[in-house]
């Protein structure tokens, strides 16, 4: 009886034992997809951004580093685009891209700043909010436009502000007015 006591709280404990290294394996599993889902999307920037850099560089090093201003226009809207992809990860859409370059291209100063707030959203969710993205920052006339996506746990997906410069405002002050406010949420 003794004998069978033992070997049944032994089993029972290898079973415990089992179950945990079990879990901790899945863990473990999961923690290494999400690292490698993390490098191929760094590598997928990354080629991306070579994509867009290297003709510029390419004509900057032909050139000795003498650019018309007109290449420098150029190299600065490439340069927000890079910035872009960066700082704006899953904020890009290929409407949004359009809209951002075409408000740049008008004068204004875009930010993008993506914090992970919108990464739970399903595709369509996502999609319907980018596209009201889009439209908010071709529609708007401001100076400065600051696009963030909120905090997962708000109903806010992502908040747009745009700045405009306050017309004789001293020129060593940061005195803007607010044209663009706008809250758009995760479901609507």
């Amino acid at each position: 009886m003794g004998i069978a006591h033992m070997l049944t709280s032994a089993l029972t404990s290898a079973a415990r034992e089992t179950r945990r290294y079990a879990q901790a394996e899945r863990e473990a599993a999961a923690w290494q997809a999400a690292q490698d889902a993390h490098l191929f999307e760094g590598r997928m920037r990354l080629a991306h951004t070579n994509r867009l850099a290297a003709p510029m560089l390419r004509r900057i090093a032909d050139r000795g580093g003498a650019l018309t201003a007109a290449q420098q226009a150029e190299c600065r809207m490439l340069e927000a685009a890079i910035r872009d992809e960066i700082r704006g990860r899953m904020l890009l859409t290929d409407a949004v891209r359009f809209e951002v370059q075409r408000a740049r291209a008008r004068g204004m100063t875009v930010t993008l700043l993506d914090e992970g707030g919108i990464d739970d959203l399903d595709e369509a969710t996502r999609n319907r909010v980018l596209s009201r993205l889009a439209d908010a920052v071709a529609g708007s006339s401001a100076d400065r436009i600051i696009v963030r996506t909120a905090a997962e746990a708000s109903p806010v997906a992502v908040t747009v502000v745009g700045l405009r410069e306050s017309v004789g405002a001293a020129a060593d002050t940061d005195e803007a007015e607010v044209e663009l406010w706008l809250e758009i949420p995760r479901e609507f």
